[in-house]
């Protein structure tokens, strides 16, 4: 049988229990992509991560190589399992212990991760990853998307909903209030046919909540407690639009309606009518470790 070792951890949370669930496999050489697909669909979780090593010349030039996959498909690029899988690896790996940075090698491209030592403590570990320069996609109609979201006309903000991508492309939707956003109930088969035809590839709806925002995303028939890269999508599509400053860093609550509270800290600046630099931060805490056995 072969064995490999992984580490459970809870990402965008300071307590365990919280947040968004990852598995990260520190050592999956051996491993195929299809035997990785497998194994996501056993632990069942929103993402598992494979960390496959290379020599260290080749990880200082392209960084650690990192294959990320939901359930049901392998995503170029997802947040949570980008600063999870960091922090585990610092935790983990002798040579990177006490790193302040980390680059992650995903299929979409070299991500940079900064650890910041000051504002971890009991266990948890607080990070903050430079997401890829944006790209804004179409516009949506208020008038398509309510039989999607289960929600209604009157229930959308002024801001035009709008696909946005550091990686994947999600159509961001700003809401009136946190009761709409409460009622969100996304239906899976009239979202398949929307995005088929889309260049979104799933939904992130936002509604203020005091000084900060609140958000909810719904796929695959279930809910995601904590989304990094369409959290980076969000602070984009809300600079871009005037709902935020330039440069301040935004408290985005995700996860509540579910039992999983997350904090997310994003910002993004805009100059001369373009908005970039896109950082989302937040705490990873180890949960479990355990072994997998392959035949």
């Amino acid at each position: 049988m072969r064995e490999f070792k992984y580490h459970w951890c809870d990402v965008f949370t300071t307590k365990p229990l919280a947040g968004n669930q990852l598995a990260v496999f520190t050592d999956a050489a051996g491993l195929t992509g299809d035997e990785m697909q497998a194994i996501a669909r056993e632990m069942n979780l929103s993402e598992t991560t494979f960390v496959l090593r290379r020599d260290a010349a080749m990880e200082r030039e392209r960084g650690v190589r990192v294959r990320i996959f939901t359930t049901q498909e392998e995503l170029p690029f997802a947040g949570h399992p980008t600063l999870g899988t960091a922090t585990m690896i610092r935790q983990n790996a002798p040579e990177y212990a006490d790193a302040e940075r980390l680059v992650l090698d995903l299929n979409a491209g070299q991500i940079r991760v900064t650890f910041d030592v000051g504002r971890s403590g009991d266990g948890a570990t607080f990070a903050e990853m430079r997401q890829l320069d944006p790209v804004f996609g179409v516009t949506h109609r208020g008038e398509a998307l309510a039989p999607v979201l289960g929600l209604r006309l009157e229930d959308f903000a002024e801001a035009v909903p709008e696909t946005v991508s550091t990686g994947v492309p999600f159509c961001v939707v700003a809401l009136q209030s946190l009761e709409a956003l409460g009622r969100l109930r996304l239906d899976a088969a009239t979202s398949e046919r929307y995005v088929k035809d889309s260049d979104a590839k799933f939904f992130y709806m936002l509604a203020q909540d005091g000084d900060g925002w609140r958000a909810r995303m719904q796929f695959y028939n279930g809910e995601d407690p904590a989304t990094g890269a369409a959290a980076g999508c969000a602070i984009l599509y809300l600079v871009k639009h005037g709902l935020c400053e330039p440069g301040r860093r935004v408290h985005l609550r995700q996860g509540i309606e579910m039992g999983r509270p997350s904090d997310l800290y994003v910002t993004a600046n805009g100059r001369n009518g373009e908005v970039g630099e896109v950082r989302v931060g937040g705490s990873t805490v180890p949960v479990a470790n355990g072994r997998l056995f392959l035949a």
